[in-house]
């Protein structure tokens, strides 16, 4: 199922908007989702850094376990991008339509 987003389209001669359905290409979603993939890689390699500098500034043992787990927190803290990239790019898609109109 292709990945789709409602943004509320706006006219003249009603108060209620419109919702238009605006979907993703196969080849958009892939696109974004291998992106977002690099980017999660690099993400999980800064958390770790960043957990090993935080066990370091406090002084605290660096179990790997703890190094571990403090990175997967900074990690889900920092990598919802998946669903922001597409929906940031059905809102694209969406402006761009109306920019014509």
């Amino acid at each position: 199922m292709p990945f789709s987003k409602s943004f509320p389209k706006t006219t003249d001669k009603t108060i209620y908007p419109k919702w238009e359905e605006v979907y993703l290409t196969e080849e958009e979603e892939k696109a974004i989702e291998e992106s977002a993939k690099e980017e999660s890689r690099h993400l999980m390699e800064e958390c770790i850094k960043d957990a090993k500098k935080i066990f370091l500034k406090q002084n605290l043992k660096d179990f790997q376990s703890d190094i571990i787990h403090a990175a997967i927190a900074l990690f889900e803290k920092r990598a919802s991008h998946v669903v922001f990239w597409k929906e940031t790019k059905c809102k694209e898609k969406f402006d761009q339509s109306h920019k014509t109109s």
